[in-house]
């Protein structure tokens, strides 16, 4: 039953912001489409653009479906540039849960009362989402660890009851996205239930707080000894699944530019070194932040760290292969070199486009695409943008693109837009240049070869002294192999010669039946007429 009504709640809110005519303008069954038409003539937000009532409907549907808005908004393969750069406006705002409710939980995961653990607890959240909220503390001192007197930390607690809404929830964003599938031929074209199983994986790995923890303390250890990022240490003796408790970081969030003009930040040097850290998660590394909004990016201001960036939130995290990361580079490397056509065969080559696909069509999309962006100056130049439309425009030819890259096409937009904001004068390329030269360097020239020798050095090592004995016992084996074969079709010639002696003996006692049979017959015939 109460399915039923969100369902109709659902239904309500898709009318109230006009999102029902989209659907019907998609239909093909009459009755439907009538029957709608019929509803959608006094909708209050028939006068909204498309991409405004889907976000608003979204909206207003709750943080679960708000954060699948978020997801989807990271498809811009699939999606209409209008809805997309709307569903990148939905801000997840959710009410605190109580102080009391949020003291008990932290008391439960970590097995002590709040006053063992901490000299001072904030009971007021200072961030509430959908997902989660977080208070600020101080650490006491324990025997194990006495240089934790008196740190600041964050402590972020899973909101309580979650996961039953979220699964009611995603539920019914199944049911709804296999209708609009049957019914709408934009439904299938944006392969809703794939987008919504996508966004369930997301979701989950979000509520499993140790996963967050384990993501930020890697990202830690690869910038260790970064002077331009710095990413909170992780107190894994007080993090477990629902709690975890980390180093409290302090900072101006990136968003807030006055207070940062004010503060004498060189808005330049920020956005170069933005960039740099953004294509150095992505390209050295291989994995990266994913969700880098200026909610989660602050500035610090303190005198030894001024400048630096700070990173927060780290639920959603992106991560390319090699095999991802030489596809990102040799197109890179095609596109800068106006290759079109080796574009097109890496498409084919990586298997995402069908093997029969032609090579030529798939050249002029793509020339299509990339050669206006050759009459502007390269600062000019969106590195994002043509990756979308590259997605885009290879969506005719059943091109599937990877989810990895459609986070890291969304994540590059976020970082272009905020660099630019900083920056309206910055040469993306020229900043990107150098660590990009570095990877293609290390990857595909001689540094690349001499590498990966050396990271296949240990293996070698192990497997060089075997060789002897490993090839004696490859002769003796092809050896034993060929006696074994040669029996096997001695053996089958017997049988082929046995098959055909047996063969010629049927063939012989017929022909003597037959001939005795006639001689026999020609006898009887003979009497019969002397």
């Amino acid at each position: 039953m109460r399915r039923i009504a969100r369902l109709w709640f659902i239904f309500f809110t898709a009318w109230r912001f006009g999102l029902l005519p989209l659907l019907r303008d998609n239909l093909k069954h009459g009755v439907i489409r009538a029957c709608l038409s019929i509803i959608c003539w006094i909708s209050p937000g028939a006068h909204l653009s498309r991409g405004e009532r889907i976000r608003l409907t979204l909206e207003s549907l709750g943080p679960i479906f708000v954060k699948f808005g978020q997801v989807l908004s990271t498809r811009r393969d699939l999606l209409p540039e209008d809805i997309a750069n709307e569903l990148t406006k939905l801000q997840d705002q959710v009410p605190p849960f109580s102080n009391a409710e949020s003291r008990r939980l932290i008391e439960k995961a970590l097995g002590l009362p709040i006053e063992e653990v901490f000299i001072s607890f904030d009971a007021t959240p200072v961030a509430s989402a959908s997902v989660a909220q977080v208070h600020f503390g101080t650490l006491r001192a324990t025997e194990r660890h006495p240089d934790w007197h008196e740190r600041e930390v964050a402590i972020k607690v899973l909101r309580p009851g979650i996961l039953p809404i979220i699964e009611s929830d995603i539920a019914l964003m199944y049911d709804l996205a296999k209708i609009i599938e049957k019914l709408s031929s934009d439904g299938r074209r944006l392969k809703l239930t794939e987008n919504v199983a996508e966004f369930d994986r997301h979701l989950h790995d979000e509520l499993d707080l140790m996963r967050e923890a384990s993501n930020a303390s890697q990202l830690r250890r690869y910038f260790a000894d970064s002077d331009k990022l710095m990413i909170p240490e992780m107190y894994w003796d007080l993090c477990h699944t629902n709690v975890i408790v980390m180093e409290r970081m302090h900072g101006i969030s990136i968003g807030r530019f006055d207070e940062l003009r004010t503060a004498g930040v060189d808005f330049k040097k920020l956005a170069a070194e933005g960039v740099e850290i953004f294509f150095t998660q992505v390209f050295e590394y291989g994995f990266f932040h994913a969700d880098m909004h200026p909610g989660n990016i602050m500035i610090s201001l303190e005198p030894d760290t001024f400048g630096r960036f700070i990173s927060l939130d780290f639920g959603i995290v992106g991560a390319l292969s090699e095999s991802d990361k030489n596809y990102l580079a040799l197109n890179f490397l095609a596109f800068f070199n106006r290759d079109y056509r080796r574009v097109a065969e890496l498409h084919v080559e990586s298997g995402w486009v069908p093997a029969d696909t032609r090579v030529e069509e798939l050249e002029g999309a793509v020339r299509s695409v990339c050669e206006p962006y050759f009459d502007r100056p390269l600062k000019d130049i969106s590195l994002g943008i043509v990756l979308v439309r590259l997605f885009q425009t290879s969506r005719r030819f059943k091109v599937e693109v990877q989810p990895q890259l459609s986070l890291l096409s969304k994540t590059l937009l976020n970082v272009e837009g905020l660099a630019r904001e900083l920056d309206p004068d910055l040469d993306l390329w020229q900043t990107a240049k150098p660590i990009l030269e570095k990877w293609i360097s290390q990857q595909l020239g001689w540094r690349g070869l001499i590498e990966g020798l050396k990271s296949e050095a240990p293996s070698w090592a192990k497997i060089l002294p075997t060789l002897p004995r490993l090839l004696a016992e490859s002769l003796k084996h092809g050896q034993e192999h060929g006696q074994k074969k040669e029996e096997n079709q001695q053996i089958e010639l017997l049988k082929a010669l046995l098959r055909e002696e047996r063969r010629t003996r049927r063939i012989l006692v017929g022909a003597l039946l037959f001939g005795g049979g006639f001689l026999v017959g020609m006898v009887i015939v003979g009497r019969h007429f002397y």
